[in-house]
Order: structure tokens, then C-alpha cells, then sequence
């Protein structure tokens, strides 16, 4: 289990670390796996172990991951897991200065591109989910009126909701309870708007 249950992203050089696109992408599927080595992830990436090795590497010099323990009796192996159960980024730690602007911003957009990224990919793979799944997953747009504090509070519950949701799944699976379980994202976009 990661050690925190959330890391609060407020320094450049973190943000930078997170903000590449192989390293996110990694943080991303060693948050899937909850452990995993360099080998393991570089398979999924298509990239080579060294290169993955590098990355990790520094991911863990700004706390985003850590060793974990060995998962197999091979001492070669070096396992990963997440530093923290969630990360949050805010941009109220980085409105200070142009560059941390910019680099928010530059962070936000490569987040919001592979999450894009993600949802393509399962439309293209929609037929292969089956109708069970298909119906499951959720496609929905508010266009709501709401007040600053408000689009926080909704933000704060539906956070909530979500990690209850995780809670549950993850103490069903380590009951035992793993038949038709699934990876699934969530992503929930809240922002102003003019017409």
C-alpha cells in the first residue's frame, strides 16, 4: 500500500518530473498494477528497460514512486509502486510566477491529451467490451449554473464518491472477489464557460 494517501504537488521540479510524457504515462500504469518492475512496465510501453529504468528513477528523486517489496525471489529485480495512493495538482501553488503558470498549464494539457488518449481508445475498442460493459460506462455532459465554491463542493463529492467507489473494488479483490473486474477511468472535468 503507498505509503501516503495523497501527494500534493506544489514545486516546479516535481511538476516537470510528472509532466513527460513516458514518465506519466508510467506513473499511470504503475498506479494500475500497484507493483511492477522496470521490465514489466517497459513491455507495456514498448520502450527499453534502461529507458524505463532512467525514468522511474526520477519519478522516485521528486516522491512520486518508491521501491517496493520484491515480488518474486529474483534479487535482480528492483519493484516499483506509487508513492501515494493520489496525486493532486492545483493551481493556486503555481499562479506565482509565469513559469509556473506555463508549466501548469503545459502539465495540464499532456494530462487532458492522454486521458483523451485513453477514452479514444476504448471507443475504437467498444465492440470488444460487450454490451454489459458498453452500458456500464457512463458518457454524460451537465451544463450546470454554478458559483465558484459550488464547482468546488461538487468537485470535493464526486472525489469522494469515487474513492468509495475505489475503496470498495479494491477490498472486494483482496476478498477474493475478482470475477468481471476491470481497470476502469474516471475522468471528471468541471470548468466555466461563456456562450
Amino acid at each position: 500500500m503507498a505509503s501516503r494517501e495523497n501527494h500534493s504537488i506544489t514545486d516546479l521540479g516535481t511538476l516537470k518530473a510528472l509532466a513527460h510524457p513516458l514518465r506519466m504515462q508510467l506513473y499511470r500504469r504503475l498506479c494500475v498494477a500497484r507493483t511492477a518492475t522496470a521490465s514489466q512496465l517497459a513491455q507495456q510501453v514498448d520502450e527499453a528497460v534502461s529507458l524505463v529504468s532512467y525514468h522511474l528513477r526520477q519519478l522516485a528523486e521528486h516522491g512520486l514512486v518508491e521501491e517496493a517489496e520484491p515480488q518474486s525471489a529474483d534479487g535482480r529485480e528492483r519493484w516499483w509502486r506509487p508513492a501515494s495512493q493520489t496525486v493532486s495538482i492545483r493551481d493556486e501553488n503555481f499562479r506565482d510566477a509565469p513559469e509556473r503558470v506555463a508549466a501548469h498549464l503545459a502539465a495540464t494539457r499532456l494530462f487532458h491529451e492522454q486521458r483523451a488518449g485513453m477514452y479514444r481508445r476504448y471507443l475504437d475498442e467498444r465492440p470488444a467490451w460487450g454490451p454489459e460493459w458498453n452500458s456500464a460506462a457512463p458518457d454524460n455532459e451537465s451544463l450546470l449554473r454554478l458559483t465558484p465554491a459550488e464547482l468546488a463542493e461538487l468537485g470535493a463529492e464526486l472525489l469522494a464518491l469515487a474513492q468509495k467507489y475505489d475503496e470498495k473494488g479494491r477490498a472486494a479483490e483482496a476478498a477474493g472477489d475478482t470475477e468481471g473486474r476491470e481497470n476502469v477511468a474516471l475522468h471528471v472535468y468541471g470548468f466555466p464557460f461563456r456562450v
